[in-house]
């Protein structure tokens, strides 16, 4: 009977130490300490911002594809089934009130793993141009918009692309004024260099197809334009095509998570934490769960120490 008890006491106190050496391991991973300092405290180094404004210099063959002016009902799921479908990463590059409007596409373009970049609030020049305090607030409240969306309260995306682009000869100097803001706002600015002039006029499947490959011809990495809207011509009846072709040009897909390195927590998805237990926790769960997580963490740690240390006693009395 002693030696029934003895074994129940030891098989308990065995339970004990591997319990409470997996919460010291999970503990490494920092799963429940949910640190977000991923926002407005993050910084982007010049170096960077340089590395991804001059991203369509390299001669690699890398494609970038980005999405502008949705996110929409019509075509953004279109988009995305077919992303899924060929395992493709792109860059999607959001107004702020479509956002609003559809927070459940946004948030299903964050969990395939797409980046969720800045395209301001309603692609409006008259009042992203007003003054520099409206400038910012585009930019801040489409952040905000999508930071709801994907449940990360003080999203920043880093990356926003002008309307009609930088190059575009609207607002020149107005933009020149507004790149100095967006540095100090710890944003960089993204045009493109390849297109398949889906937003200029109304083209078949073949035209739009016919007008990639014309852009892309003779260069090394792309970031390609095009729009998740159908509003004048869908590119999402031929982007299965356009993936194939630039497949058999040998490029591969990547998308602005690339730039996703250092030290800090720069990224949305880069928090304190790089274990990929730690990874799936920033994905899944949703923040104002952090305190609460953290709290049962903390607790049952302390049960189990407190736990062990009396069985430890009982049973060397």
């Amino acid at each position: 009977m002693k030696i029934m008890i003895l074994n129940k006491k030891l098989l308990l106190l065995l339970i004990l130490i591997i319990s409470l050496l997996f919460f010291i391991l999970i503990s490494f991973y920092h799963p429940f300490s949910f640190a977000y300092e991923l926002t407005t405290n993050s910084t982007i180094d010049d170096d960077l911002k340089n590395k991804i404004s001059s991203i369509t210099k390299s001669d690699e063959k890398i494609a970038y594809l980005t999405f502008d002016d949705g996110p929409t009902t019509k075509a953004t799921p279109k988009v995305l089934d077919i992303l899924k479908e060929e395992n493709v990463k792109a860059t999607f590059f959001v107004i702020g009130k479509y956002v609003k409007n559809n927070p459940d596409i946004v948030k299903r373009e964050y969990e395939e793993g797409h980046y969720i970049a800045n395209h301001g609030y309603d692609h409006n020049n008259s009042k992203l141009y007003k003054n520099s305090n409206s400038f910012m607030n585009e930019i801040k409240s489409t952040d905000i918009e999508i930071g709801n969306a994907i449940g990360i309260p003080n999203y920043c995306s880093h990356i926003f692309r002008f309307p009609n682009g930088f190059m575009s000869p609207n607002n020149k100097s107005k933009k020149k004024e507004a790149v100095k803001l967006l540095s100090e706002m710890n944003y960089t600015y993204v045009d493109w260099n390849c297109l398949n002039n889906d937003s200029i006029k109304k083209y078949s499947k073949y035209q739009l197809l016919n007008n990639l490959k014309k852009s892309c011809k003779n260069k090394g990495t792309l970031v390609v334009l095009m729009h998740d809207t159908t509003d004048v011509s869908d590119s999402s009846s031929v982007l299965k095509e356009s993936i194939s072709y630039l497949k058999s040009q040998g490029y591969e897909f990547h998308n602005f998570y690339d730039f996703a390195t250092g030290d800090g927590p720069f990224w949305p998805e880069v928090a304190s934490g790089d274990g990929p237990f730690w990874q799936l926790l920033v994905k899944k769960v949703r923040p104002r769960w952090q305190f609460t997580l953290s709290l049962l963490y903390y607790i049952f740690f302390l049960l189990h120490l407190i736990l062990f240390c009396f069985l430890a006693l009982v049973h060397l009395l």
